[in-house]
């Protein structure tokens, strides 16, 4: 049984309890989520450090606490900006958010595994990498497709490749809920999947 690591059922209960298993729920001043996917959380240690420079509020609290000589404080669960972070109107151009924007999946085929990006005007043909010429695709139809133009490739992109707004970006997250969410966190996120104390 070398290699292998046999979990006790106390072990998983502890684990649960350290402090790395609290993190903090970060929403904005007006009590948004930053971000939803991935969700804005922060490690219990960033949570503390803002608690007690004063930069955040604390809205609600984990039971486990964590120690100094001097004080006990229970960990933050959900904290809020104390001044509003205002997104900015349009998103970066980046491989995450362009596979965020088409949804994680190929806009050719709809396949979201081994995923890659698409010039639907080749760069060979003077095609830019911008938001409005760029499309998710799979390597498989990334492959066909290669330097070729979508009427030379007979492939058109399920959706016109367009230039997201942070707000549209923030909607398709959404879309992906993590596999965890604290319960004290439900007031705050808008998923319908069953949530986990």
């Amino acid at each position: 049984m070398q290699g292998k690591r046999r979990i006790l059922p106390g072990m998983l209960q502890m684990a649960q309890k350290t402090p790395e298993a609290c993190p903090a729920l970060v929403l904005n001043a007006d009590h948004r989520p930053l971000s939803y996917y991935p969700l804005s959380l922060w490690c219990w240690q960033t949570a503390l450090k803002a608690v007690f420079l004063n930069r955040v509020n604390i809205i609600s609290e984990y039971e486990r606490v964590v120690h100094s000589p001097s004080i006990e404080i229970k960990l933050p669960s959900v904290i809020s900006l104390k001044n509003y972070i205002r997104p900015a109107k349009h998103p970066a151009f980046t491989r995450f958010n362009l596979f965020l924007r088409d949804s994680f999946a190929c806009q050719y085929c709809g396949a979201m595994d081994d995923l890659t990006f698409d010039h639907v005007v080749p760069r060979a043909q003077g095609g830019r990498t911008t938001w409005q010429n760029v499309t998710t695709a799979c390597a498989p139809c990334n492959l066909k497709k290669g330097g070729q133009s979508q009427r030379q490739a007979c492939m058109q992109p399920r959706i016109r490749p367009y230039r997201p707004s942070s707000y549209q970006l923030m909607e398709n997250g959404r879309s992906f809920p993590p596999n965890y969410l604290h319960e004290s966190w439900r007031d705050y996120l808008y998923w319908d999947t069953e949530l986990e104390a």
